[in-house]
């Protein structure tokens, strides 16, 4: 069990600090709150310490025999500040230390994660991108903000991130810390990537389709991995029912046909391509236009496939910079390590990628899940040992490895 401490700044974002807290605490975390007063205004105190379980106070004087100010942060396993308002991130920067959580900031020896949210002239204001880049040369790890509605009428980026996205890093750090090294230091920044993700669908009639099992949880995570990490990420996501990623593109398409055009589209202005998708192999011939009826003579329904084109493939004919990293992933339902080793070396001589990502698939494993296991062929014929792992972490693996090839290129 990890111990996090959980900062709220004065926000109208701190309700969603109420779900964050909620996860992190069913992820088995022991959560203490340390809101701001200005936090208080928007969320009581009563309900940070139902939620989690904790008293809370905002000031060094309450339980002072305890030295919380100290104690708080040297015992902590990960200091998350959601929301970081554009206040706090200035007396972080600074170095205040006139309220609990800004002396918890001082002492805490463990990662720290941010999480701004604020109005889009704040976040864009040069003395918070100051801020931001003070905090980030330190080794705090400072998550772009989304887009979209803000207080009242007002939109743009500057949004608190989902909770489920917000959980989902904080519990990345905690299982390898050295990402926050990577996130601090935008390893990937100034890299343009393109990832795919989703199952396409092939419609029989206007209500019916020939689909497959992904979920896109994959390719979220790494959209959410490489954007954390600095990258420029474009999304194309097939039929993905997922929050996007902050700071992410998304693209959304149906079919293998509007899969393929995007990704080609894309695919000229990007360093690194991700084909983590999963097209549909065959489509109807032809899709009828209008609903096909069941009739009691009519017990069977025959249709005729045709095969749909090679993304993969293709987009490795059409590549037309040599450094360019094309990454591809294959789902096979292998009996064995050593069956999925070999069925990966096979579509590795189709396909011609520069990477594989293996993982083997069928009775429950992978599709829809948080958690998997890959492996990682790369073009000298090695193969990584098996990883295992939430989606978010093996993520970062594949960012590890895709991005120095392209580093070494």
């Amino acid at each position: 069990m990890s111990r996090i401490l959980l900062g709220v700044a004065g926000g109208i974002a701190a309700y969603k600090a109420a779900e964050l807290l909620r996860r992190l605490k069913e992820s088995g975390h022991d959560v203490t709150v340390v809101p701001t007063r200005a936090a208080l205004q928007f969320v009581g105190a009563p309900t940070w310490a139902a939620l989690s379980g904790h008293p809370v106070a905002t000031d060094v004087f309450t339980g002072a025999e305890t030295v919380p100010h100290v104690a708080l942060g040297r015992h902590a396993d990960l200091l998350v500040v959601a929301p970081a308002t554009a206040d706090l991130l200035a007396r972080a920067a600074s170095g205040r230390a006139d309220d609990l959580l800004t002396n918890c900031l001082l002492t805490a020896t463990c990662p720290v994660l941010y999480a701004p949210a604020m109005h889009t002239e704040m976040w864009q204001h040069p003395a918070t991108g100051a801020n931001v880049d003070t905090l980030r040369e330190r080794g705090a790890v400072v998550i772009d903000p989304a887009s979209g509605r803000l207080t009242g009428a007002d939109s743009g980026p500057g949004r608190l991130p989902e909770p489920a996205e917000l959980a989902a890093i904080a519990q990345t750090v905690l299982d390898r810390p050295d990402i926050a090294t990577a996130a601090a230091s935008r390893d990937l920044a100034g890299l343009r990537l393109l990832i795919s993700a989703g199952g396409t669908r092939e419609p029989i009639d206007p209500v019916r389709y020939i689909g497959n099992a992904s979920s896109g949880m994959m390719g979220y995570a790494l959209a959410r991995a490489a954007a954390l990490r600095g990258a420029e990420v474009r999304l194309v996501a097939a039929n993905v029912g997922l929050p996007t990623p902050a700071g992410v593109a998304v693209t959304e398409v149906r079919t293998t046909a509007e899969l393929a055009e995007q990704m080609s589209k894309h695919a000229a202005e990007a360093d690194i391509v991700v084909m983590s998708a999963a097209p549909a192999d065959f489509r109807p011939e032809s899709a009828a236009d209008r609903k096909i009826k069941k009739t009691p003579e009519t017990q069977t329904l025959d249709l005729r496939l045709v095969q749909n084109p090679d993304i993969l493939a293709g987009l490795v004919t059409d590549r037309t910079d040599p450094a360019q990293v094309i990454v591809g992933f294959a789902a096979e339902t292998a009996a064995t390590p050593d069956e999925l080793v070999e069925l990966g070396r096979a579509k590795f001589a189709r396909k011609r990628c520069d990477l594989l990502v293996l993982n083997a698939v069928g009775d429950g494993r992978v599709f829809g899940r948080a958690d998997s296991e890959i492996r990682i062929l790369g073009a000298d014929g090695q193969v990584s040992e098996p990883l295992a792992g939430s989606k978010d972490t093996l993520a970062h693996h594949i960012w590890d490895v895709a991005g120095g090839l392209r580093r070494d290129r």
